[in-house]
């Protein structure tokens, strides 16, 4: 498999869960402002929807949307427990926090990357995230992950769009548990050895 990557943004997620599951990948840089590869390609050949993440599979097919790679590559090792068994009650929660992570908190903290929103606009975003925050408070304060005591696919992507909270200067240490979130997935040892991959 081939994973296209951009540092910092969220394909570290799936570049974390194939870590995780010890699963044999390459990895493929992509620039995203020239959409084009590291070695040259044109990515929007691979995708053209422009954007990372993509996994291209030893078939050739090419899978797109972190949500999608996460549950496709959480499949692959069932027995590892990053993701409850299709068709459970419990898969059904797992999807309904990677919507959430995607359209919420990716979708919440992405829009600060636009250097053409006016601070005032910034400032409604930023009131509608907060509450966003909340609800992550609250499950994370009686609980380690999103789904409970065991890390999955979901606690991976909520763990790397939350890192973009710094680069818009929004301290998440003023909200304890997510500060407690981030610190202890960080800990994990096929975490840090992505972010030490991906920023050198």
């Amino acid at each position: 498999m081939k994973l296209y990557y951009a540092p910092n943004a969220c394909s570290l997620a799936p570049h974390i869960v194939l870590r995780e599951l010890a699963l044999p990948f390459e990895l493929v840089r992509v620039d995203n402002k020239a959409k084009t590869t590291a070695n040259g390609e044109d990515f929007l050949q691979i995708n053209p929807k422009g954007y990372v993440a993509a996994l291209q599979l030893d078939n050739g097919q090419v899978l797109t949307e972190a949500s999608a790679i996460l549950q496709y590559l959480a499949d692959l090792k069932p027995a590892a427990g990053l993701a409850p068994a299709n068709g459970s009650w419990e898969r059904v929660r797992l999807q309904e926090w990677l919507n959430f992570v995607a359209s919420e908190i990716h979708g919440g903290l992405g829009v600060f990357f636009n250097s053409a929103i006016p601070d005032d606009v910034k400032a409604l975003f930023k009131a509608t995230l907060f509450k966003r925050f909340a609800i992550l408070v609250q499950t994370l304060e009686r609980q380690d992950y999103l789904l409970g005591s065991q890390f999955s696919v979901a606690d991976a992507y909520l763990f790397v769009v939350l890192r973009w909270a710094a680069f818009h200067a929004i301290d998440l240490a003023e909200w304890p548990a997510l500060d407690a979130f981030m610190q202890r997935v960080g800990q994990r040892p096929e975490v840090a050895a992505a972010l030490a991959v991906e920023n050198p």
